[in-house]
């Protein structure tokens, strides 16, 4: 075994990890996940928390 085998099966291997994140992120079981996700910005907040953050900015 040398350096070139060792090459090929990290490249399989970061293959294989690329398309399982792929196959994580556009499955129909994380849409749910996803969506509440991007609609956090939009979430609605009460209005002391609101005030403290805009009182003390960091």
């Amino acid at each position: 075994m040398d350096i070139n085998d060792l090459r090929s099966i990290v490249t399989v291997v970061g293959l294989l990890c690329f398309l399982a994140i792929v196959w994580w992120a556009y499955g129909k079981s994380s849409k749910k996940g996803f969506e509440e996700a991007a609609n956090l910005p939009f979430a609605e907040h009460d209005g002391q928390d609101a005030a403290s953050r805009t009182m003390h900015p960091r």
